[in-house]
């Protein structure tokens, strides 16, 4: 799904001051998620196409979620919309106020400290976990990844280097082989993402951020389990310090 991005979103700091940004018109980038594809219910359709939403800000962080504009949008009806947005609020992507109403949640700048403390650790950990564990098949992908990375050397399309992003993060999820950590990692990258999309146009390392993945890759494909886990933990801290920069 694509989109413009235009006018403002909200984003709440830790002193409950409120900060407005003004976006630049442009392509917006989507949710990477293929799972979508093989999505069995009504109310998963639901819940992807309300997550991409939330997440790429085209549903503006502390507006007023309206379940009658949802169901025309989705072209679905109340159930599978209301099961979404359990499933949503769950993930924190939506906040639940009895007798006032469901929000899309607001982006709390505090949150990225505690989110990149908890992926820092974890996502090293699955660096580690993914050298030692890839399959044959899976370190030829991370090969297949790093050309993709070559080729993106000096690409401005930030749809592009956001996507590759993504999938290069799922891929060494995957190939640590721990379902309970490929879903906790999985949820906090959906959150860090969003983050990420807020300051999208602030951030001026897009291109740098996508391109240490590099050496993750390599690593991964050569089976130094020391090498990528101090990479990837490097790679969060730093991702961490240019937003924290740019907000």
């Amino acid at each position: 799904m694509t989109g413009e991005r235009s006018g403002t979103a909200r984003i709440c700091h830790a002193s409950r001051r409120f900060v407005y940004f003004r976006y630049i018109a442009s392509p917006t980038p989507s949710l990477h998620q293929p799972e979508a594809a093989n999505a069995r219910s009504l109310s998963d359709h639901a819940y992807f196409e309300l997550r991409n939403l939330i997440v790429t800000l085209e549903l503006e962080p502390g507006a007023l979620v309206r379940e009658p504009e949802l169901m025309t949008r989705l072209g679905l009806g109340r159930t599978p919309v209301r099961e979404a947005l359990r499933r949503l609020a769950h993930e924190r992507l939506v906040d639940v106020y009895p007798r006032h109403g469901i929000f899309v949640a607001r982006v709390d700048v505090g949150d990225l400290a505690a989110l990149s403390e908890a992926r820092g650790a974890l996502e090293a950990f699955a660096g580690r976990l993914a050298a030692l564990r890839a399959t044959p098949a899976e370190r030829d992908e991370a090969a297949a990844l790093l050309s993709e990375l070559e080729h993106a050397a000096g690409e401005h399309d930030e749809r592009t280097l956001i996507e590759l992003d993504q999938r290069i993060h799922r891929h060494v999820y995957r190939c640590a082989h721990n379902p309970f950590l490929e879903a906790t990692l999985n949820e906090y990258y959906v959150l860090t993402l969003r983050i990420w999309f807020v300051a999208l146009d602030r951030v001026s390392r897009l291109e740098d951020a996508v391109q240490e993945h590099r050496s993750l890759l390599e690593a991964i494909r050569d089976g130094d389990a020391d090498a990528a886990e101090r990479t990837m933990r490097d790679h969060v801290a730093g991702f961490e310090r240019a937003i924290r920069s740019a907000l």
